[in-house]
């Protein structure tokens, strides 16, 4: 019996002594997208709100493993540019994204040594999106099944893009210790994709005859919309015209805050020349 309280006892102590080393995350921010449909980073009338939530786990003072959840919607379009011919053009989109997430922080100052503690990340993630646009009379119109470049098209070379893809996060910020189990972090984190269809734009138009007969008349008002704006071309582009830009891939980013509280806390130690209070473990 006595064995069997001295297990337990340990069992107990290891079980809060691992605790102190979780800590749960909430994320808050903003999120934007490079590609075909925007220009610069985070464009005032296309960025949008961020939510998220993560899990963390040090694997010492300077090593956080983190999983997380993140939620958002990001756009773009052509009616907010600076040049003339992407006005004529007049493509948009918008996009949910939900994205899981598992990256490593590394501090490159100890964040029990000091309040102050900048850090980077980088993992792997994987997403779903699902671009959309609005008609003329504001209809939400989902833009992948029609194919407006000639996804999938007999005689066209492109596949549909796939709406569940990999990506690899990366970024970095720096956190504050509010105190020993409350940290607040400013972060930048983008994300490599590997498709150039994120906005659904890409390459050039199809024949808008292939299109309208595989597809139907929305296909085509969906893939040019030069028409609707003052100035624009009334008539589809001839087949193979320059629609988008394959050459560099779209991406997307998130930027904001990153809350964590370690679970169950632990004792209050400083260490010695800082006055940051810190854990032992």
């Amino acid at each position: 019996m006595k064995k069997l309280n001295t297990l337990i006892i340990f069992l107990l102590f290891f079980s809060l002594a691992q605790a102190q080393r979780w800590h749960i995350g909430v994320f808050t921010g903003v999120a934007a997208y490079n590609g075909d449909l925007t220009e610069g980073m985070f464009p005032k009338k296309v960025t949008n709100g961020a939510l998220g939530l993560s899990l963390n786990y040090e694997l010492t003072e300077k090593i956080v493993l983190r999983g997380g959840f993140t939620y958002a919607i990001v756009g773009g379009a052509d009616r907010f540019s600076d040049k003339q011919d992407m006005i004529l053009r007049n493509l948009a989109f918008e996009t949910k994204v939900f994205e899981l997430s598992a990256v490593g922080e590394y501090y490159i100052l100890n964040p029990y040594d000091r309040r102050l503690a900048p850090y980077g990340f980088a993992g792997l993630a994987v997403y779903k999106y699902d671009p959309y646009a609005y008609d003329q009379s504001k209809n939400k119109v989902f833009l992948q099944p029609l194919s407006t470049e000639g996804q999938g098209l007999p005689g066209y070379a492109l596949n549909p893009y796939k709406l569940t893809q990999f990506a690899i996060p990366f970024g970095g910020g720096v956190k504050y210790s509010l105190n020993e189990n409350i940290r607040v972090g400013l972060e930048l984190g983008m994300r490599k994709i590997f498709t150039d269809y994120f906005d659904d734009v890409s390459t050039v138009y199809p024949y808008s005859g292939d299109l309208a007969a595989a597809k139907g008349s929305t296909a085509v008002a969906f893939s040019y919309r030069g028409d609707e704006v003052t100035g624009g071309n009334l008539f589809f582009p001839l087949k193979d015209t320059q629609r988008g830009s394959p050459d560099s891939k779209d991406t997307y980013y998130f930027g904001g805050l990153h809350f964590t509280f370690r679970i169950n806390g632990g004792p209050k130690v400083k260490k010695s020349g800082v006055g940051c209070p810190s854990n032992v473990y």
